[in-house]
């Protein structure tokens, strides 16, 4: 095949890719159609051989952390811990919205930076609407702020995100330095969400709730739970020193929730292995060799035009403006994958700057991350309608704000450190 065949082969086997993980007939996984497309890209030479495997071996690692993640994070919930989080909010909230929604501000955000967005999405948003129920109050701005901040608060360390891992894995920072050259960023974000939320949502946020209602008796938490979660972490910090892959640390930490419910009897095998996701694993590596496809035939040329070179402030302003961009054109995870190669040589900063716009960028619609179509799907099986205009009207304030302060605090950051 020639190359403008390839080209358009590549470019519609990911359109193709893309349309089925936002629409998923019949609530078929993302990789049936991912996996045939990424055996099409290697069998036509979209791709060579060579090529999918090095991208494979790349994403290799990143999978295996994915996995350890996911299995840690369900193994907190069957240990209680996203239940003692409603508690607490509903106890702390005790019927008025705007502390509940500075409580969902706070557990979102820090459930998403140790435990991942999909933490966020999966397991946080229906405690979410059942805290909201509990206290009576309207569930829309605090839903909304889950699926914001699954993405915009999973830029602090380089496990809350796969494409913080991915963008960990191409700066040559360690593990301390990310998340210190990130914590401003992070805040200043949060914040910018922050204020327009309660502005946006005030006709919401200043409704009448009904009376105070009995919130029960106050939450347990778990405290084996937090203790490994709180080992895990530390052992990131460890491990980033002596250069071991944080997969193994994430590893060891699921190993822990997972063997003491098998112990207690409380999981099988068979649930370990499906909180683990390995359909959605198996997608994502198929999902790369795609983008290494659209990547060897042209994106990566027709971008490297486009792309500021630099990490002055301009510089940063004008690459994250772009990753925010292709974010919601293909979607965040093949953003990253096709801007990384592209942002390495400037240096870190222009690595960072790529993670704040395919991190910050999704929410602006509801393809731009595979978070947010996993919120809307949640969001519907609570019988909650999602209005696409409201969510598209929020998105075009909360994103440029958002983007522009934590790409400034960025480029103070790379001045400090």
């Amino acid at each position: 095949m020639n190359t403008p065949l390839l080209e358009a082969l590549s470019a519609v086997l990911l359109a193709a890719v893309l349309a089925w993980a936002v629409v998923r007939p019949f609530g078929w996984p993302e990789a049936v159609l991912a996996v045939p497309a990424a055996g099409i890209a290697v069998a036509t030479r979209a791709i060579s051989p060579d090529h999918a495997r090095t991208e494979v071996e790349q994403l290799g690692p990143v999978v295996g952390f994915l996995a350890a993640v996911l299995v840690l994070a369900h193994f907190c919930d069957l240990e209680g811990l996203f239940q003692a989080c409603g508690a607490w909010m509903a106890r702390w909230a005790a019927g008025r919205p705007v502390r509940l929604l500075a409580a969902v501000f706070a557990l979102a955000s820090a459930i998403t930076a140790v435990l991942s967005l999909d933490a966020t999405i999966v397991l946080l948003t229906p405690v979410v609407f059942a805290t909201a129920a509990r206290t009576g109050v309207r569930p829309k701005p605090h839903v909304y702020a889950c699926t914001h901040l699954s993405n915009t608060a999973s830029l602090l360390l380089p496990v809350s995100n796969l494409t913080n891992l991915l963008a960990f894995a191409a700066s040559g920072l360690t593990f301390t330095r990310f998340a210190a050259l990130m914590a401003l960023p992070w805040l200043v974000a949060i914040g910018a969400e922050y204020l327009v939320f309660r502005r946006f949502f005030a006709r919401d946020l200043t409704a009448a709730a009904p009376a105070a209602r009995d919130t029960g008796e106050a939450p347990r938490l778990p405290l084996f739970a937090l203790v490994t979660v709180g080992c895990t972490l530390a052992g990131f910090v460890v491990a980033s020193a002596f250069g071991v892959d944080p997969a193994w640390v994430a590893a060891a930490g699921a190993l822990v929730l997972a063997g003491r419910a098998l112990v207690r009897r409380k999981a099988t095998p068979v649930t370990v292995v499906r909180a683990a996701a390995p359909a959605f694993l198996a997608f994502v590596l198929a999902l790369g060799i795609v983008v290494r496809a659209v990547v060897d035939n042209g994106l990566a040329d027709a971008l490297g035009h486009v792309l500021p070179g630099g990490t002055g402030l301009p510089a940063l302003l004008g690459t994250a403006a772009l990753a925010a961009v292709l974010a919601n054109l293909i979607n965040n995870l093949p953003a990253v994958l096709v801007l990384l190669p592209l942002a390495a040589p400037a240096g870190s900063g222009a690595v960072l700057a790529v993670l704040l716009g395919v991190n910050i960028g999704p929410n602006l619609t509801y393809a731009g991350s595979l978070a947010t179509l996993l919120w809307r799907r949640i969001v519907h099986q609570h019988e909650h309608g999602v209005d696409l205009g409201e969510f598209t009207r929020l998105g075009l304030i909360a994103v440029p704000s958002a983007l522009a302060v934590s790409v400034v605090a960025l480029w103070g950051s790379l001045q400090i450190f």
